[in-house]
């Protein structure tokens, strides 16, 4: 499609900017605010932005409901999605399918994480609820725009870490919380997947099928190159974040939430010599928190691509055996430690597995992560990963891919928005769009 043709004016109107008028806000003070208003009493009327892959399991989590609208750049993607789905519109171009009219009550955001932002404001300034795929966003400026623009226009959202729905990260907080090892003033956060150094290989022709100017969106033309699409593009600066972007927000998600963390002070990170276009193999990021109203002072440490805290190593079982685990957290109390991952954990004390007494279950089960994002939508209840909550989340994980590529600690401050010793990070908060893709 032509740059400069009126379509791609007319996404800056967005359309209906009185759609959500008269609504009025639900929530619990603090909360992402949500709307009540009427909504059809069965089905919600959703658009998908992105149909198969990650998005396609998302596809099969909200199947219940109406889906109005496909969107994908693939046209493969897009036939079978919509022989599955035959009474939805289809359409390659996001913008398009928010401008045409359609009656949508919701938008599904599953792509590269480039076009996360994007597709999720113009939903939002559109009035409508939103759930978007993780990392929320490409860069730190759009993750903060996310929340300020899902609390202006009062609608339903929900980030993707659907691992926020299980019991085991509820168990974890409660133990927390509840003092079960002091106060918590240090965390560590492995992961041993690895997206190889990212490094633009030969040109090729664009796959059959795939509109390769609508892929790329807002990010810099260029040729199409063996294997971004589907399969490699988190390898490469231009659309995604390397593994701490893939994985980092799944794990740091339960120590935000345990230990109620907000913005870092000061981020360092160390990996292998920068590349201008890819993301390192494996890299390690440092986190200060400041002590706040609800909050203590904590150190916070990732490592991805295979490397884990030293101080894993001297775990033991109860009796006396090297802990055999897998990727997860080590939170460090001043009375113990916790070990976790997705499904499991374990307290120790001195090292070693230890028996304790657990506190009630304070926490309620989830009714699901997507049905928390549906019923939201249909009644006003919260979410517990909404924009207000991953907004800060992703800045924090973005901030660890700043640090790194700026090639020195950096001094954040959240409330001008600010690296205040680096005009290297300052410069990768935001980025440049190309026309007719700002957000």
């Amino acid at each position: 499609m032509n740059l400069n043709s009126p379509m791609r004016r007319r996404t800056f109107l967005y359309m209906g900017a009185g759609f959500a008028a008269g609504v009025a806000l639900a929530g619990p003070a603090g909360a992402a605010r949500t709307v009540r208003r009427w909504v059809r009493p069965d089905k919600l009327r959703i658009a998908m932005v992105g149909t198969a892959n990650r998005a396609g399991a998302n596809l099969d989590e909200v199947a219940g409901e109406q889906i109005v609208a496909l969107c994908d750049v693939d046209r493969g993607y897009l036939k079978a999605a919509g022989e599955r789905f035959p009474e939805a519109r289809r359409f390659e171009d996001y913008r398009e399918m928010l401008s045409a009219g359609l009656d949508i009550d919701a938008v599904l955001v599953a792509t590269p994480d480039h076009i996360h932002a994007p597709a999720s404001t113009m939903a939002m300034r559109a009035g409508k609820h939103v759930y978007c795929e993780k990392p929320l966003t490409h860069t730190v400026r759009e993750a903060r725009l996310m929340a300020e623009l899902a609390r202006e226009h009062g609608v339903a959202t929900q980030m993707g870490t659907q691992i926020h729905a299980g019991a085991n990260y509820r168990r974890v907080v409660e133990l927390i919380r509840s003092g079960a090892i002091g106060k918590v003033r240090e965390v560590h956060v492995w992961c041993g997947k690895s997206w190889s150094d990212g490094r633009f290989g030969e040109v090729k022709p664009a796959p059959a099928g795939l509109n390769w100017d609508l892929w790329l969106g807002p990010a810099p033309e260029r040729p199409y190159c063996d294997g971004l699409h589907p399969a490699q593009w988190r390898r490469f600066w231009q659309y995604g974040a390397g593994t701490l972007g893939d994985m980092a927000c799944h794990y740091l998600d339960l120590v935000f939430w345990a230990l109620d963390l907000k913005h870092p002070a000061r981020v360092e990170a160390w990996g292998p010599e920068l590349h201008p276009d890819g993301t390192p193999n494996a890299l390690k990021v440092r986190w200060d928190f400041p002590k706040t109203d609800s909050a203590e002072p904590c150190t916070l440490w990732w490592y991805d691509g295979g490397p884990r805290p030293d101080l894993f190593a001297t775990l033991t079982t109860a009796d006396g055996q090297p802990v055999a685990w897998g990727d997860g957290h080590l939170f460090v109390g001043e009375t113990g430690m916790i070990l976790s991952d997705y499904n499991n954990h374990r307290l120790l004390r001195d090292g070693r597995f230890a028996e304790f007494t657990r506190p009630e279950p304070t926490i309620p089960d989830s009714i699901g992560h997507h049905a928390e994002w549906i019923r939201a939508c249909k009644e006003g209840t919260p979410t517990t990963c909404h924009f207000g909550y991953s907004g800060p989340l992703t800045e924090t994980v973005l901030l660890g891919a700043i640090a790194y590529r700026a090639g020195e600690p950096i001094d954040w401050d959240p409330r001008l928005m600010k690296i205040g010793n680096s005009s290297a990070g300052n410069a990768l908060i935001t980025k440049v769009y190309r026309d007719g893709w700002q957000v």
